[in-house]
């Protein structure tokens, strides 16, 4: 049963300006931009679906954001006007590992469902299978991210980081019940519109939980700032705790406006969070390689000195200080699960700001003005992930033909199809734009034994 009611935060939605591109206007309107209207799609029955946009109102067509694996260009979509993202996957092909990897992501923005996590609206249709190297997703832009919000000026108040606090958490239990680990967590993932709602975006690490525990898991993975202990200490297994502790590091700072543990190495990482922490017990470290327990065991022994949490700003208050000291706990088992953060106290206030005047699942009654509340805040998903699939792909030809396949099941038949223009003034410099170099990504895992 709906909540009926009105609220004192009703009519004080969380907002702030947020830093943009300088939105010039391009002359030669859409024939400059990237997208285009797949020909010979493009007839005069489809006047309907004309471009809404006109010469004087196009921004032009701009790279937003690159990584390991992707490219993000924000475009505008010449169907209506709206401006979007443009993620392209170069080399998708390149490795069966890869493939598999982008294959997967590919999935899941198609599998998800949720105000908080970032999904595909529409992916631009492949060419011939022989000519298929590359993939165009069309995702929602959104204007900033909260590690551009973190390092500007901008007043962060109470509100604001428990509104931001309740968003990651609400999408983080939205992905953890699809038995999906995102292992990237951290603020230039995730995105902020001027209205201060948030989604979770890039899925490149993200992989389905290993149930067994005797498989080896990746260490490559979280950029090192916000990586959980087990991982620094060559944990051969992990779980979602691994996201936890990465959502702990990014709530520190957006307490302290400043990264929390920010060290040149993995080793100097795990000696941070020990200064923080205190040594952990032989039992605390029972995940941990044998290198790595030895070379703990040989350094001096440090108590925990939590209370410096306390001096992160004003905003570190009792409550504050006690979810951050839940989430940032050396043992995975022992360490606060998505479901119970969210039953904290301190995220009351971000729960109700949120679904009184942010979110798309509530909605007000226009005859009273009285809000109608869903009776589900934080929904998990119908049904888990699906990845059988990856274990009937032994090759990359089959992949390339079961993603082929995909792509075509997933185009939007009712609506014009998309391609890439080649006319556009930005297609060079598009065409060129490629993932990050090896040396700008972060360092990798310390090799213990």
């Amino acid at each position: 049963m709906a909540v009926v009611g009105p609220s004192r935060h009703s009519r004080v939605p969380v907002s702030m300006p947020l830093m943009q591109g300088t939105g010039a206007t391009s002359s030669a309107g859409h024939q400059q931009a990237i997208l285009a209207a797949a020909q010979p799609y493009y007839h005069p029955q489809h006047a309907h679906q004309a471009p809404a946009a006109t010469a004087q109102n196009v921004q032009p067509d701009r790279p937003i954001g690159y990584g390991a694996f992707g490219v993000v260009w924000a475009v505008t979509d010449p169907r209506d006007g709206c401006r979007v993202a443009l993620k392209k996957l170069p080399k998708v092909f390149h490795s069966l590992v890869s493939s598999k990897r982008v294959f997967r992501e590919l999935k899941m923005l198609c599998f998800f469902k949720h105000e908080n996590v970032l999904s595909a609206l529409d992916i631009l249709q492949p060419p011939h299978l022989d000519f298929f190297q590359e993939i165009y997703v069309i995702t929602e832009l959104l204007q900033s991210d909260l590690h551009k919000i973190i390092v500007s000026p901008q007043h962060l108040s109470a509100d604001h980081i428990k509104v931001f606090l309740y968003q990651i958490l609400r999408g983080l239990k939205y992905l953890h019940s699809a038995r999906i680990l995102h292992r990237d967590i951290k603020p230039g993932n995730l995105l902020v519109n001027s209205n201060c709602v948030l989604k979770i975006c890039d899925f490149g690490l993200a992989r389905v939980e290993e149930p067994d525990q005797c498989k080896k898991m990746t260490q490559e993975v979280v950029t090192q700032y916000y990586r959980a202990p087990e991982i620094l200490m060559g944990a051969r297994h992990y779980s979602a705790a691994v996201d936890v502790w990465s959502v702990g590091c990014i709530f520190g700072e957006l307490l302290g406006r400043r990264i929390l543990f920010q060290a040149q190495s993995p080793v100097q990482q795990l000696e941070l969070i020990t200064d923080l922490l205190g040594t952990p017990s032989l039992d605390d470290m029972r995940h941990a390689c044998e290198g790595a327990r030895t070379h703990m065991l040989r350094q001096r022994v440090k108590p925990p000195s939590l209370t410096a949490l306390y001096t992160l700003s004003s905003q570190a208050t009792h409550e504050a200080v006690h979810l951050l000291c839940q989430m940032l706990v050396f043992d995975p088992d022992k360490r606060i699960t998505v479901m119970d953060a969210l039953a904290h106290p301190y995220l009351d206030e971000g729960r109700l700001r949120y679904h009184s005047c942010m979110c798309k699942c509530c909605y007000t009654n226009s005859a009273n003005s009285l809000r109608q509340f869903t009776p589900d805040f934080e929904p998990k998903t119908p049904h888990a992930f699906d990845d059988l699939w990856e274990k009937k792909l032994t090759s990359v030809q089959q992949v390339k033909e079961e993603m082929y396949k995909f792509i075509v099941e997933q185009l939007n038949t009712r609506r014009v199809p998309l391609c890439i223009n080649p006319q556009s003034a930005a297609f060079k410099s598009f065409a060129s734009s490629t993932v990050a170099h090896p040396s700008e990504l972060p360092p990798s895992p310390h090799q213990w034994e």
